[in-house]
Formats: structure tokens, C-alpha cells, sequence
């Protein structure tokens, strides 16, 4: 059976962010504002404009990655949006989704938020 490019690229990045995902530690994530929210769909909806635009998708979850790191040198009071492991990865499983379930940009977006209202609202 053979798969095509885009089913292993697929795969691959799925597998990249279980991956990352398996290694974070357990943390109780703080609560996001619906201001937090707003800003990820920004970002989320970025990731799908970025991929409309021919970024691939690993090149996109390793940039996020590295700048997540970046902004761990900072006081978590002082991070946007991610402000522990949690928040890191609920946002790499959203941007993982952009590209393994790609939809129109404005679609990631509002899911996004609506997700992340409800998850902060259930104390997820």
C-alpha cells in the first residue's frame, strides 16, 4: 500500500506532535481569558493563511516550537498565551490540526476560539 506525500507529511507531523505531546510534563493549565482566546484564533488562523500560502507543515510546527522555547525564558505572567506546558500543547494540537485537517483559515479560527472559551470555562 503505498501513500501519497501528503498522507505521509500527514503522518509525519501528527506524529511529530504526539511526540511532543507525550514528552510534556503534567501541569494544571491556567485559566484563559477570552482575550487568550481571541489571540490564539489570531494565531491559529495565521497557521492556516500560512499554509494556504505554501508553508509546509513541519517547517510551520518547528518554527512554533522554537519560539515557544524562546518565550519560556520569559516569567510566565509575562507569555502570551502560553503560559505552561498545557497551553503549549493545546496550541501545537491546533496548529497540528491546520495542517492535517486543512479548512478555509476564518473556520480554524472560530473553532479555535469556541474550543478554547469552552475548555476554559469547563476548567479544562
Amino acid at each position: 500500500m503505498m501513500l501519497d506525500l501528503r498522507d505521509y507529511k500527514r503522518r509525519a507531523l501528527t506524529g511529530a506532535v504526539a511526540a511532543a505531546l507525550m514528552v510534556s510534563l503534567t501541569a494544571a493549565a491556567h485559566p484563559l481569558s477570552r482575550e487568550e482566546c481571541s489571540e490564539g484564533s489570531d494565531f491559529i488562523k495565521n497557521a492556516a493563511l500560512s499554509r494556504e500560502n505554501g508553508m509546509d507543515g513541519m517547517s510551520f510546527l518547528a518554527q512554533t516550537i522554537a519560539d515557544l522555547a524562546a518565550i519560556k525564558s520569559f516569567p510566565p505572567s509575562l507569555r502570551w498565551f502560553v503560559q505552561d506546558q498545557t497551553d503549549e500543547d493545546y496550541l501545537l494540537k491546533a496548529v497540528a490540526d491546520v495542517f492535517s485537517n486543512p479548512r478555509e483559515p476564518l473556520a480554524h479560527q472560530s473553532h479555535f476560539f469556541g474550543d478554547c472559551v469552552t475548555r476554559t470555562s469547563a476548567g479544562d
